[in-house]
Formats: C-alpha cells, structure tokens, sequence
C-alpha cells in the first residue's frame, strides 16, 4: 500500500522516541526483575510458550499406560514441542474425565490434547469448559457425543474381536464394595490389539497392560467437547479393538481432519511418523499467540502477548520512521 502523506522530521524523532519507550517496556516487562514481580515463570507458563507452541497432552487408552506414547513424545521433544503423557486411572468415564482435567488446569496457555482408545472418551469430557484446548486428536480411538453409552457406539458397526478377547478378574474394593477388572487375554493381545507389531513386543504389552473397570464401558458421555473445538482424528483401517467403521462414523459427525493408515489399534506405537505428523497439522493449524491478540485485545494479553505486541509495535514505528518522506509501503 502507497500514500502521499510526508512525514516530517520532528514527527520522525517522536515516532523513535515513542519505539524506543515501547522497546525499554518490553525489556523491563521480560526482565527477572518483572517476573518476580509476580508474572507467571516456569516450564507451564505463558514465557515458555511465548514461541507460540501448545502443550501436547496425550492420554492413553484401556490395556496400556502412558509409556505406550514413548515414540511419539521423543518426536514431539525433537521438534521443540512440551508434552505430558498424562496417567489415566481407568477407573470410569467420569473418575477419568476428572482426573485428566486437573492435569489439564495445572497447565498454563495452549493445550492441544490427544486420546487413544478408550482415552478418546476422557479427553471429550475433560476438555469441556478449558478455554485453553485449542484442538483435540483421536487416535484409534472412542468419540461418543453427550449421552452416550460407550459400549453401544463400540458396537454401532461389526468388526471389533475385543469383547471375545476380554479376561475378567472381579476385585474387592476397600468399602467392600466389588467390581470387575477387564483385561486382554494374553494369547489373544496380539492379533486383537497390536497385530502390526513384533510378537516379541506384544507379550511384553501383554503382560504389563493395566486394567479397565468393566463398568466403564457402561458409563454415558456426559459433554462432547469435539462439538466446539476442532478435531483431527486417525482411522486404523486394521483395528481389531474398535472397528475402522465406528472411527469413521465418529470422525464423520465431528467433522473432523481425518487421515487413514494401515494400522492396528496401536498406531502411535506401530506408526509413530503418522500419529506425529497429525498432532502437528493439529498444533500448527491454531497459532494461538495471533488469533488471542484479536479476540482479546491488548489489555488482556499475558506476558508473552503484550511484549509481543510491544516488540511488534516498536519494530514498526521505527520502520516508519525510516521511510523516505514522500513514501510508505
């Protein structure tokens, strides 16, 4: 863009000046000196995200714990990103949800938050109501809108050999209350959970899976966080645990990023490349420092945003200020 309006010297030395405080403010405002003024500091804060980058949660599914995310955190660390295999207690959809969704709070600024499986469930209902996610993945995994019973939408279409698969071991809880514990039959883990893999690998996963509360599956959705914020969902087309045709239904209606691949129900272990690449597309499709500058205003900004803005601010005064007199692009 062109304009005829000259600036003239004195307006030049005032536009420097005005750069040069906008400048002194923001070296004051990232000082030690400010931060122990009571700004927020750390790991979780609004400084370590201030390159933009969310924080990646993962959550892991029944019959697995969070090491089943190793491969995929080791690439998300490589490309700078902070990452949290959160612990999934599997214990019922809202015991989950609740638990997750501490994690969640004690994270500051942008989350992109990933489930896997039956993780898939407690990442819907615990992102409900945190204005920092700003976009849910789902790998393989169970998606079920607000009153849904999760073994019904398991078994909306053929094609799962989960439930043949299942051990059940009843426990005693402390109250003497009793519950049933499900796990995958040891002689059966490879072929309906992680068939893609080593047979080496999968006793190994057999043998250290961590039960879920059978009554889980019968506990109904009680919010569909996908219905407000953006999802990106994988379809294993080889998935033994959930048929590829539910992921499909489920990725459908939450008019989700989808991608296929031809994997077992353990895609992040079998195909961690893939898995990594759709976090991304998620991470990077929401640049949160921009639009929350727009949608707030500068007032509200935190740490981050107003020295941004005022780094931004400062650089194009003094641009200005340099322009010929009868020019400005």
């Amino acid at each position: 863009m062109t304009s005829s309006l000259p600036v003239s010297r004195p307006r030049r030395r005032r536009i420097r000046g005005t750069a040069a405080v906008l400048l002194s403010a923001a070296t004051f405002a990232a000082s030690p000196a400010a931060v122990a003024a009571g700004r927020p500091a750390g790991p979780s804060s609004d400084v370590r995200s201030a390159d933009g980058k969310p924080t990646v949660v993962l959550v892991h599914g029944a019959f697995a714990d969070a090491s089943s995310w190793n491969a995929v955190v080791e690439r998300l660390q490589k490309d700078g990103y902070r990452v949290v295999a959160a612990a999934n207690p599997l214990r019922g959809l809202a015991a989950d949800s609740a638990s997750v969704a501490g994690v969640l709070r004690s994270i500051q600024g942008p989350i992109v938050l990933v489930g896997h499986s039956y993780g898939g469930a407690v990442i819907s209902q615990a992102a409900t109501g945190n204005p920092n996610i700003k976009a849910l993945v789902y790998v393989s995994a169970l998606m079920p809108d607000k009153g849904e019973v999760l073994a019904r939408l398991a078994a909306r279409f053929p094609g799962s050999a989960l439930n043949p698969a299942l051990k059940k071991v009843p426990f005693q809880n402390a109250d003497g209350t009793t519950g049933t514990d499900l796990y995958v039959a040891p002689d059966k883990f490879h072929a309906v959970f992680a068939a893609d893999l080593p047979r080496k690998t999968t006793s190994v996963m057999a043998a250290t899976q961590r039960p879920i509360a059978a009554s889980a599956f019968n506990d109904k959705a009680t919010s569909a966080a996908w219905r407000t914020i953006p999802s990106w969902a994988t379809v294993a087309t080889r998935d033994k645990a959930i048929a590829p045709d539910v992921e499909r239904f489920e990725a459908r209606r939450a008019a989700s990023h989808v991608i296929e691949i031809d994997s077992s129900h353990v895609g992040m272990i079998s195909h961690p490349d893939a898995i990594t690449d759709l976090i991304l597309d998620a991470a990077r499709a929401q640049s949160p420092a921009t639009p929350s500058m727009a949608r707030t205003g500068f007032p509200t900004l935190g740490l981050a945003g107003a020295v941004g803005a005022m780094l931004i601010a400062g650089t194009g005064l003094v641009t200005l200020g340099r322009k010929r007199p009868n020019h400005m692009h």
